[in-house]
């Protein structure tokens, strides 16, 4: 993960050679990304090394769902590729209107409009990988001992056998691939769909078991606010085969990013990193657990 400093510094090249100004740049978010809110209601989206391929991907998607009517977020016109700074790909965005961060039942609606979309011809999309950079991030977990990562590595393991052996289910579609309600944002008159790195060809089950996991696993979603995204959606995934797979999957997949924070936080975030790892170790007792949002 990078730090504040670091994305700073490469924000100010990157907008040095995309000729735009980074007077007063304001940090929105520091996480998987980046996020600086520049002048001109342009925001800025630093990513990490290595990235420029989902970036490029990126842009194209959302000029693609911009197109089909989706309401999501725009990357400039002026900018058709990304920014690189060594190999640090930097995306330029326009800035939404005032808005709060959305929930489930926000995300629900528009992701079924996105699943019923056509396969676009003109995007290389690519396969869903669930399990994409988890081996990696095990490995870089230092508050870990050789147990605890003896385990995860067995465990991912198993889960990328699984994901391998799951029965066919409804036709492949376009998803989302982080299909949390904090990927939307809601204005008194639009909801807007954001955040499409991971968006690829893919089960459609997989975008609906993100949002229900935390129903079932996490305790952030309350059974009535579930009961509202199954309505918004019109279907429940915990009713499919399909189910217990992707959900030990966004399990895994929440508990590595803690793992990831608390290396470099480990003050703030080991706690929190090491409470997931036993709940999905079976050490905390029965889903769901009670995670804290990070």
């Amino acid at each position: 993960m990078t730090t504040a400093s670091d994305s700073h510094a490469v924000l100010l090249s990157a907008c040095a050679d995309a000729g735009l100004s980074a007077d007063g740049a304001e940090l929105i978010r520091l996480g998987e990304n980046a996020l600086w809110r520049l002048p001109d209601g342009v925001v800025a989206r630093v990513a990490r090394t290595g990235q420029r391929p989902a970036a490029v991907q990126e842009i194209a998607i959302a000029r693609w769902l911009h197109e089909c009517g989706l309401p999501v977020v725009r990357p400039l016109e002026a900018l058709s590729a990304p920014v690189l700074v060594g190999d640090r790909p930097v995306t330029f965005w326009h800035e939404l209107p005032p808005h709060r961060p959305g929930t489930g039942a926000d995300m629900a609606p528009l992701l079924r409009r996105l699943h019923e979309l056509p396969v676009p011809e003109h995007i290389d999309l690519g396969r869903l990988d669930p399990l994409v950079r988890l081996a990696e991030r095990i490995d870089e977990a230092v508050t870990l001992d050789e147990h605890q990562r003896r385990w995860l590595r067995a465990y991912l393991t198993d889960l990328q056998a699984a994901w391998a052996e799951l029965p066919a289910g409804r036709p492949l579609c376009v998803v989302h691939g982080d299909a949390w309600g904090g990927n939307t944002a809601v204005t008194p008159t639009t909801t807007y769909l954001l955040d499409f790195e991971r968006s690829s060809l893919g089960r459609r089950e997989y975008d609906l078991a993100t949002m229900a996991a935390g129903f079932t696993s996490f305790g952030s979603v309350t059974a009535k606010q579930y009961e509202a995204i199954c309505t918004a959606y019109g279907d429940d995934v915990t009713e499919w085969p399909s189910y217990p797979v992707l959900r030990n999957i966004r399990e895994l997949r929440v508990t590595c990013f803690a793992l990831q924070l608390a290396a470099a936080d480990p003050a703030r975030h080991r706690d929190q990193a090491h409470y997931r790892l036993a709940c999905i170790q079976g050490r905390e007792g029965a889903r769901p657990w009670g995670w804290t949002v990070l």
